[in-house]
């Protein structure tokens, strides 16, 4: 359409996300040209589809230029520099605009005299790469490798970005949201418990989440936790009388599982490897038979919303989400959550103040109102 209505001035740019944004100029010579005396000449600019990518290149590209032609000063910007908190090795000869985030550790290293930086790259369709993320290292085409401790500058997206006061991963759970609430600016990234752990290990965080069974051993100091029911979320009224995992087995039911990551599933896969020792099958036997094992969903409540929605019969989820959307619940167990501190932050103020709240009475009052949920033993 642009060459046939105008010039294509250039398709693909060598920009990690982004590489297909076009630029073309429109010069009015289709039908309606003559009825629009401004239709002699316009810049046309396609973006990236991937929000990520269009973002990026918008922000990079497009504004700059709308700016400069209304005759806008450009915004206030800041940079910092900050040492790399994990290495990051990229060798695709393209300039990337690397999303990361901020963590100022200098009360725990007072050597660490710059700010933490970590990626937080999900890839272009994750528009969380750029919600979580507090500026951009633009990695030279020529770099292929960053180590960790490297120093980079990092582009804010904003000079009143902060960096909080405590970072978390892990698992996704109602009541560490309420928990988080009574920090001063935290910043939680909901990555599942694997995942967490994975991070805690490397040093990036301050803390993790971990919930059920874990297969890595990762040096950490637990600062406290609590326990939380889980098991299969059904619709109001159990209309199809599903008893456990049997029933997923038995008959023609649809579900819908948790990621891998998740605590959930460890726990679901525990189970599932109980009931095909019972009955002398294999695993993967057994989770052939069970419509959707493998359909899985990130949040912890997704799910239960697919059951409220009709989109399935049985989902993975806690009592908690189950009575709060009005759905029926058939009890697996009991799941222990505990929160973990990095070694070397344990005596972070952060830290120590979310070991506070932890070990505080009055939580006690919190898990009351919250279905399934207790502290755990001390």
């Amino acid at each position: 359409m642009i060459e046939e209505r105008g010039e294509l001035l250039l398709h693909g740019v060598a920009v990690k996300p982004g590489k297909p944004m076009l630029v073309g100029r429109l010069d009015g010579t289709g039908p309606d040209a003559a009825a629009d005396q401004h239709a002699h000449e316009s810049a046309y600019v396609g973006l990236p589809g991937y929000p990520v990518s269009a973002l990026t290149i918008f922000r990079t590209f497009v504004a700059p230029a709308i700016r400069e032609a209304a005759g806008q000063p450009e915004p206030a910007t800041a940079t910092v520099e900050g040492r790399m908190g994990v290495s990051e090795r990229y060798g695709e000869g393209r300039l990337r605009l690397m999303p990361v985030g901020l963590l100022d550790v200098g009360d725990a290293a007072p050597e660490h005299d710059r700010p933490l930086v970590y990626p937080v790259d999900k890839g272009s369709g994750a528009t969380t790469s750029l919600v979580e993320a507090d500026g951009v290292v633009a990695v030279d085409p020529d770099t292929e490798y960053l180590d960790a401790g490297e120093l980079v500058e990092v582009q804010l997206f904003s000079p009143d970005v902060r960096p909080p006061t405590l970072l978390g991963v892990g698992e996704d759970d109602p009541a560490l949201n309420r928990l988080l609430d009574r920090l001063d600016s935290p910043r939680y990234l909901p990555v599942g418990s694997r995942e967490g752990l994975r991070r805690l290990r490397d040093g990036v965080p301050d803390v993790a989440v971990v919930a059920g069974p874990v297969d890595r051993a990762v040096d950490a100091v637990d600062i406290g936790g609590w326990t939380r029911e889980w098991g299969l979320v059904v619709p109001g009224g159990n209309p199809d009388d599903v008893t456990g995992i049997g029933s997923l087995v038995d008959r023609d039911l649809r579900f819908v599982n948790r990621s891998t990551d998740s605590g959930l599933r460890r726990s679901l896969d525990a189970t599932v490897d109980d009931v095909a020792a019972e009955r002398s099958v294999s695993r993967d036997d057994l989770t052939a038979r069970i419509d959707g094992y493998e359909l899985t969903v990130k949040g912890f409540e997704s799910p239960v919303r697919k059951v409220v929605a009709g989109d399935a019969d049985v989902g993975l989820g806690l009592r908690e989400t189950a009575d709060r959307l009005g759905c029926g619940f058939v009890p697996l167990g009991d799941q222990s959550v505990s929160v973990r501190a990095s070694p070397a932050r344990a005596d972070r103020e952060s830290v120590r103040e979310f070991g506070a709240v932890l070990g505080d009475d009055e939580i006690d009052a919190l898990f009351g109102r919250l279905s399934g949920y207790s502290r755990a033993s001390r």
